[in-house]
């Protein structure tokens, strides 16, 4: 089972990206400006999403690969900050996910207190 059916109970959707480029509103020609998505919460497919951030983070776990078999980690997030949660296996692997998660755009911090290595 991969992240994010574990995690958020969902199936990869079609055309889903780690780094999606953000829906904006349609301009009607006025002087109000064009609205766009903040970039923690745009979903997989850039549209809006609460919880937009946690779930492409999720993405792109799954398309690493080597994480496949860590099912005691949850991901989170507060703003533009990741929060990741519960066990890995070594330190080594929890500075590969912190890296990962690091390079979604939205993210502005990981924080990795919460997760014990061992």
């Amino acid at each position: 089972m991969g992240w994010l059916q574990r995690l958020f109970g969902q199936e990869k959707p079609e055309d889903a990206q780690v780094n999606p480029e953000p829906a904006a509103s349609q301009d009607t020609g006025e002087s109000t400006a064009t609205e766009s998505v903040p970039p923690e919460r745009q979903g997989l497919n850039g549209e809006y999403d609460q919880n937009g951030l946690a779930k492409r983070v999720a993405l792109a776990f799954d398309e690493d690969g080597r994480f496949d078999d860590i099912d005691s980690l949850y991901v989170a997030q507060t703003g533009g900050t990741v929060v990741l949660k519960g066990e890995v296996p070594s330190q080594e692997t929890l500075d590969e996910l912190v890296e990962i998660a690091k390079g979604v755009s939205g993210a502005t911090d990981v924080s990795s207190d919460q997760v014990t290595v061992g």
